[in-house]
């Protein structure tokens, strides 16, 4: 960090947090990235919801490109004092339930675990009638 970058707080980042004006956390880094709204592949709520906070996990999560990487030097404005920002421990977001895109093989195990049992009893049903009649 040289004597002549700003650092700023989370509160003062925060604050930047419209259409007209937005900032983001990544990496120790305040990016204003106002200008880039429009042009967001994700669009601009993706930025927008990242605001007020450290962004870094939204912005590793997504993958993003070294092109994308090196057009951040284009918005950088200062750093972050990191004293402001709140611990990772102190929030965990809840955890999603799992989606299974395929409800058909969860069918398919609910209706054999059915249709067994009862093909079973149905055979040896068939097996009992058929020896006691001979």
């Amino acid at each position: 960090m040289g004597g002549d970058e700003k650092v700023f707080t989370l509160a003062q980042v925060s604050e930047h947090n419209t259409q007209k004006d937005c900032w983001l956390i990544i990496n120790g880094k305040v990016y204003d990235v106002t200008k880039f709204l429009e042009d967001h592949p994700g669009g601009d709520d993706v930025l927008l919801s990242a605001t007020g906070k450290d962004a870094t996990d939204d912005f590793e999560d997504v993958g993003h490109s070294e092109n994308a990487r090196d057009m951040l030097k284009d918005f950088y404005v200062g750093e972050i004092d990191a004293s402001t920002i709140p611990s990772k421990t102190t929030y965990t977001p809840p955890k999603q339930p799992h989606y299974n895109q395929d409800k058909t093989s969860e069918f398919i195990i609910k209706l054999l675990q059915f249709l067994v049992p009862i093909a079973i009893l149905g055979l040896a049903f068939g097996i009992r009638l058929y020896t006691k009649s001979t």
